[in-house]
């Protein structure tokens, strides 16, 4: 009987040393730090490389030349420009106070996408 129990407590003993050996907790192997997103919106943000994605991503699928949701078409730079200048563009998307908050039925953008907008806005809408 003394056996039997030697036995099961071997058991036992041996494989919590197993399950504590396969134990993986290395944060900084987990979640690199190169993992970490950064927002850069310093210089001049460029209307083809940084604006065009976002607004493809989020707005021109509704907001396009075939009639645009709300009679709003963003199909194209001389379209963006309008909204960006009369204040439209940036206040629906930073969901404030007397403007439709888009996208409409879908996450706000985040704050970098929101930062950028901005930015290209106050810069003057520039072509580039």
């Amino acid at each position: 009987m003394n056996q039997k129990k030697f036995v099961y407590l071997l058991l036992i003993f041996g494989g919590i040393l197993f399950i504590n050996a396969c134990y993986y907790d290395k944060a900084d192997l987990l979640y690199p730090k190169s993992a970490t997103v950064t927002c850069d919106t310093t210089g001049v943000i460029s209307y083809s490389q940084r604006v065009v994605p976002i607004l493809q991503a989020q707005c021109y699928s509704c907001h396009s030349a075939t009639g645009g949701s709300g009679n709003i078409n963003m199909s194209n730079y001389a379209n963006d420009k309008v909204i960006g200048l009369n204040g439209k563009l940036y206040g629906s998307i930073s969901h404030a106070t007397g403007y439709f908050p888009m996208p409409q039925g879908g996450n706000q953008l985040s704050s970098c996408d929101q930062a950028v907008i901005k930015k290209w806005i106050t810069s003057g809408c520039l072509n580039n």
